[in-house]
C-alpha cells in the first residue's frame, strides 16, 4: 500500500493568496512561561510565569509568549488582540523546545471545552504547540483542540500538533446523530463581522475521534482563508471541511465559508466506518466543501480516506458553488476519488465546479459502486476536464445517480481526459445522467461526453512506490496533476 508522508513545495498555479499578512514586525516584549514559574514573577526567562493564561491576560500587541518545554495541564483562552501597527500577540513553544497543553486532567462538563480558544480576536498567532488528550464520553460535551469563534482578522495557526481529541460517546439513534468533537475548528458566528485573513498552515491533526464532526473545519462567516501544508490523518470523520448553511451566522447571505484556498495538504487514513455516529457507513471525506463557495482546492494529496475530495451540499435548495479542484492526487480511497452533488434528492447540490488536471488512481477499493468520479443529485454547469483516471479493480470509471435537472443545462461537461483500465475499454463501466454504458465507445457515442478523451495507459513511473510522474512518450503528458513530492 502506498504511503506518502511528507510534502515538498508544488508549483503555485496563478491564484492570488486570499490571506495576505501585512502586520508590522513585533515591537513588544517577550514573556516566558515555565512549569516551575510563578504568576507573581515578572515573566522573564529568569523569572517565568507559571500559567499560559496569566501570560495571555497581560499580553499587549507585539508581545511574544514563549512557553518552555514541558507538559501543562492547562487551558488557554485568548481574548486580547494585537494590531497592524504593533504586530501580533504570539503564543509559541520556546525556540528549540516543545510545550504541551494536555487535557488529561480535565473532566469535561456539558457544553464546549477547548484547550486553546480564540474569541473575537485579531492579529494573534499560535505556533508550535502540542495540543492533546482532551477526551469525554459525555454526549453533551464538545471537546476542541483549538477553537476560533466569533469574529476577527489576521489569525495564524501554524505548526501545531493537535491529537487525541476524542468524543468517545458510544450511543446513537440514527446515522449522523452522534456527539461532537473537533481538532481545529473555526466558527464565524458573527453575522455582522467575519473571521477573515485566516492562515492554518503546517499543522498536524491526527488520532482524533470526532463523532459527527470534523478534524479541521471552517464554518459560517469565514472569508479570505488559506489552509495549507497540514497533515491530517488517522481520524474517524472528515479531514478538512469548508461549510455553509448551518445557521452558524444568523444571516444566510454570509453563513458560508468562502474566498479561500486549500493547498498542499496531505490527508490520509480517515474513515467513519466504526465511528459510533456512523456505524458501518463509509462516508468521511479527505477534503469536503459542504455549502462553501469560491474556494480553490489545489496541490493536495489524499489517500486511503472514504471519499477523496467531495464538493456537495447537505442543505436542500442550497449549493456548493464556484469551486476549482485542480492538480490534486487522489488514490486508494475506499469509495469515490472525487464526488459532486448532494447525497440524496432532498439535499442540496453542486454548481459551477471545475475539476481539472487531477490524477485519480485506483480508488473505490471497497467496491462500493461509486467509481472514480461520482455524480449524485442536483448538479448543473460543472466541468470535469484534463484529468487522468486510472481505474481500480472494480472497473467502474464513473457513476451518476441522477439525470439532468434543467433542460439545456449540462450536469457535468466531461472531455479531454485520459482513462485507463487494465481490463480494456470494453470492460470498464460508465454512467452519465443516470444512464449506464457498457464500454468507452458506447458511452462517448450515446452520452456525447469525452469525445476528445483518450483511453490509454498513462504510464506512471512507479505508482506503487508513490511516483506518479509520467514516463517519456506517455500519451497522458499534459493531463493530470503535476506532482512533485518526496516521501519517507
Amino acid at each position: 500500500m502506498i504511503k506518502l508522508h511528507r510534502l515538498v513545495t508544488l508549483p503555485f498555479i496563478g491564484f492570488v493568496l486570499a490571506a495576505q499578512i501585512c502586520a508590522a514586525a513585533p515591537s513588544g516584549s517577550s514573556f516566558y512561561v515555565s512549569m516551575g514559574g510563578s504568576d507573581f514573577n515578572a515573566g522573564t526567562r529568569a523569572e517565568p510565569f507559571k500559567t499560559v493564561q496569566h501570560a495571555a491576560d497581560v499580553a499587549k500587541p507585539g508581545d511574544i509568549i514563549n512557553v518552555r518545554g514541558g507538559t501543562y495541564c492547562q487551558r488557554l483562552a485568548i481574548t486580547r488582540s494585537g494590531n497592524a501597527k504593533a504586530g501580533y500577540i504570539t503564543f509559541r513553544s520556546a525556540p528549540g523546545e516543545t510545550a504541551i497543553l494536555d487535557g488529561g486532567c480535565f473532566i469535561l462538563q456539558d457544553g464546549t471545552t477547548a484547550l486553546i480558544s480564540l474569541h473575537n480576536v485579531s492579529y494573534v498567532k499560535v505556533e508550535g504547540l502540542e495540543v492533546r488528550n482532551l477526551k469525554t464520553s459525555n454526549p453533551s460535551s464538545v471537546p476542541f483542540g483549538i477553537r476560533v469563534y466569533g469574529h476577527g482578522s489576521h489569525i495564524d495557526l501554524v505548526r501545531n500538533n493537535v491529537h487525541n481529541i476524542e468524543q468517545m460517546y458510544q450511543g446513537r439513534k440514527v446515522v449522523g446523530s452522534g456527539a461532537n468533537g473537533f481538532g481545529i475548528a473555526v466558527y464565524g458566528t458573527d453575522a455582522a463581522s467575519p473571521i477573515t485573513n485566516l492562515v492554518i498552515d503546517g499543522n498536524e491533526v491526527h488520532d482524533l475521534q470526532t463523532g459527527s464532526s470534523e478534524s479541521l473545519v471552517l464554518n459560517g462567516n469565514v472569508t479570505k482563508f488559506r489552509v495549507s501544508r497540514n497533515e491530517v490523518y488517522e481520524n474517524n470523520n472528515i479531514g478538512i471541511d469548508v461549510i455553509g448553511f448551518e445557521r452558524t451566522a444568523l444571516d444566510p447571505n454570509v453563513d458560508r465559508a468562502r474566498d479561500g484556498v486549500i493547498e498542499e495538504n496531505l490527508v490520509y487514513d480517515i474513515s467513519s466506518r466504526g465511528n459510533p455516529a456512523y456505524g458501518n457507513e463509509a462516508s468521511s471525506d479527505g477534503i469536503y466543501v459542504d455549502g462553501g463557495t469560491h474556494v480553490i482546492i489545489q496541490n493536495n494529496i489524499v489517500h486511503n480516506t472514504d471519499f477523496g475530495i467531495e464538493m456537495a451540499s447537505e442543505h436542500s435548495g442550497r449549493d456548493t458553488s464556484y469551486i476549482i479542484a485542480r492538480n490534486n492526487l487522489v488514490y486508494y480511497c475506499h469509495t469515490a476519488g472525487i464526488s459532486i452533488g448532494g447525497y440524496g434528492p432532498r439535499r442540496g447540490g453542486t454548481d459551477h465546479v471545475i475539476i481539472t488536471n487531477n490524477t485519480l488512481y485506483r480508488n473505490n477499493i471497497w467496491r462500493t459502486g461509486t467509481g472514480e468520479f461520482y455524480m449524485q443529485y442536483h448538479m448543473r454547469d460543472n466541468t470535469f476536464k484534463n484529468n487522468i483516471v486510472y481505474v481500480g479493480g472494480a472497473g467502474r470509471v464513473m457513476m451518476s445517480r441522477s439525470g439532468r435537472m434543467e433542460p439545456g443545462t449540462p450536469t457535468v461537461e466531461i472531455d479531454h481526459n485520459v482513462y485507463y483500465y487494465a481490463g480494456g475499454p470494453g470492460a470498464a463501466k460508465w454512467s452519465y445522467d443516470g444512464k449506464a454504458y457498457s464500454s468507452f465507445q458506447s458511452y462517448t457515442r450515446a452520452a456525447g461526453c469525452d469525445r476528445h478523451s483518450l483511453f490509454a495507459n498513462p504510464r506512471f513511473v512507479d505508482p506503487e512506490a508513490g511516483k506518479f510522474s509520467l514516463r517519456p512518450g506517455s500519451l497522458a503528458v499534459g493531463y493530470g496533476a503535476k506532482i512533485s513530492r518526496s516521501h519517507l
